[in-house]
């Protein structure tokens, strides 16, 4: 595992108790080489109609502190 990706996945590994709880995850499907993350929601977060606001109010918002360089996050199959 490169050192980006490593440093995705601890940041990731900061709201991913709070995805499980309602039965959810995400996981890492590609970062692009202008630093672009791909993910995919997992479980019920899938399917949830409180993603979006998780993606933004969690997931970006940690992503940004913690991994600065990544310049977008988007998620596999989101319209």
């Amino acid at each position: 595992m490169n050192e980006l990706l490593e440093r995705i996945e601890s940041a990731l590994d900061e709201v991913r108790p709070h995805l499980r709880v309602d039965g959810g995850d995400i996981e890492v499907l590609e970062i692009t080489p202008d630093n672009r993350l791909i993910v995919r929601w997992l479980g019920n977060c899938g399917t949830c109609t409180m993603s979006a606001m998780t993606l933004k109010g969690g997931v970006e918002q940690v992503l940004k502190t913690r991994v600065p360089e990544i310049i977008s996050i988007e998620v596999e199959g989101a319209l």
